[in-house]
């Protein structure tokens, strides 16, 4: 199988696969969600991702190893996540 997504720097079979069941399938699906919603809409499938999935996917949009984003756009990112959550819990 021919897996775009799986051709994106980070992404692996299983990464892949948990972006495949929320209804991303390509690049350009990932480009139009982003990471923190993309990783949101695994989460919320109830995957057990870990953060590493979030810095993995914005470095597969950036093409970068996830390891090589910033500390400060790291930290970016998580707040948003956390904020996205606060406000479905309010």
């Amino acid at each position: 199988m021919n897996d775009e997504l799986q051709h994106l720097k980070n992404l692996g079979k299983t990464s892949a696969q948990w972006l495949h069941a929320v209804g991303i399938h390509s690049a350009s699906d990932l480009r139009r969600l982003g990471a923190v919603d993309a990783y949101r809409a695994v989460k919320a499938r109830g995957f057990r991702a870990s953060k590493v999935l979030l810095y993995a996917i914005e470095g597969a949009l950036l093409d970068v190893h996830w390891n090589d984003i910033p500390a400060q756009r790291k930290e970016e990112l998580n707040q948003q996540v956390d904020h996205l959550a606060a406000l479905k819990k309010a």
